[in-house]
């Protein structure tokens, strides 16, 4: 692949931990990456400039950048019982919700869209206002009462308990419930110009950074902590259960299936432009896609 690929991920323990072997020189023949960690809601941004060859993003994002890049399928965060939950302090209910003020992740998570979509049907009159925090400040600032709900991800499914909150609405099962389909979070993108056999090495190498991920599994263990910050060892480990599945070795076609349904979904509520026939195809196919 020549120079070094420039690669942006979340610090979130199962993106170092899925891309820990591929970027610490584990796997023999990969290309070269020089690593930057920026939360997700940086990320979507970045990928509107030409700073970095692969990305992850959210899938809410996706269609604003597949002209320039394309979905690796692997490495993502896609699964089931994972999803996003809206959670408000004891005694709120659901009636609440109308005008009520939000806090959210970023406008263009896959989380937010969720939401949009639920509330589209079960929210007469819509929420309120939207306010965007770093999703660490969500939970804090629904407990001091600075806005009415939150809408959470990563690791704080598992922690809200310790902020006094209640689940208003799990979006997660709200999703599975509505398609039967996995619910998609993250995606990995590529620079399309990087072209199709330089995209299959990209996709064998993510491929296997995630298998020496299994079969290694304390091989990341100081990495993973390293940047978890806080989070206590047993939370990182059901982080790292939870969003590291088999969809992120093999997206497949249902997967594939699921990412489709929510853009055409977000298209349909006018939260998101059409993806056309095509553009979520891989430029290379599953037989050029191999390991290093």
């Amino acid at each position: 692949m020549g120079e070094a690929l420039r690669v942006a991920y979340s610090p979130c323990p199962n993106d170092t931990f899925v891309f820990h072997a591929w970027t610490h020189g584990r796997l023999p023949g990969a290309p070269a990456a020089v690593v930057t960690h920026a939360d997700i809601d940086v990320t979507n941004g970045l990928a509107g400039s030409d700073r970095f060859d692969v990305l992850k993003i959210s899938y809410a994002a996706l269609p604003l950048f597949l002209d320039r890049f394309a979905l690796v399928p692997c490495g993502g965060a896609l699964g089931r019982g994972c999803g996003p939950l809206l959670l408000a302090r004891p005694g709120t209910g659901l009636g609440a919700l109308p005008g009520a003020t939000v806090a959210v992740p970023s406008e263009r998570s896959t989380a937010y869209l969720l939401l949009r979509l639920w509330a589209a049907a079960a929210v007469p009159g819509g929420l309120g206002r939207i306010v965007v925090l770093p999703f660490h400040e969500i939970m804090p600032a629904v407990r001091d009462g600075a806005v009415d709900a939150g809408l959470i991800i990563h690791e704080s499914r598992f922690t809200y308990p310790q902020y006094g909150l209640s689940e208003l609405v799990d979006l997660g099962r709200f999703w599975e419930q509505d398609t039967s389909l996995p619910i998609p979070l993250g995606a990995i993108v590529a620079r399309r110009d990087l072209g199709a056999p330089a995209l299959a090495a990209l996709a064998g190498t993510i491929r296997a950074s995630v298998r020496h991920a299994w079969q290694h599994p304390d091989d990341s263990r100081a990495y993973v902590r390293e940047h978890a910050q806080e989070m206590a060892p047993a939370v990182t480990e059901q982080h790292i259960g939870l969003y590291v599945n088999p969809f992120t070795a093999d997206l497949g076609a249902e997967g594939l299936a699921a990412v489709r349904a929510l853009l055409d979904r977000a298209a349909a509520v006018g939260a998101g432009p059409v993806v056309p026939p095509g553009a979520l195809d891989f430029p290379a196919t599953l037989s050029e896609v191999h390991q290093p």
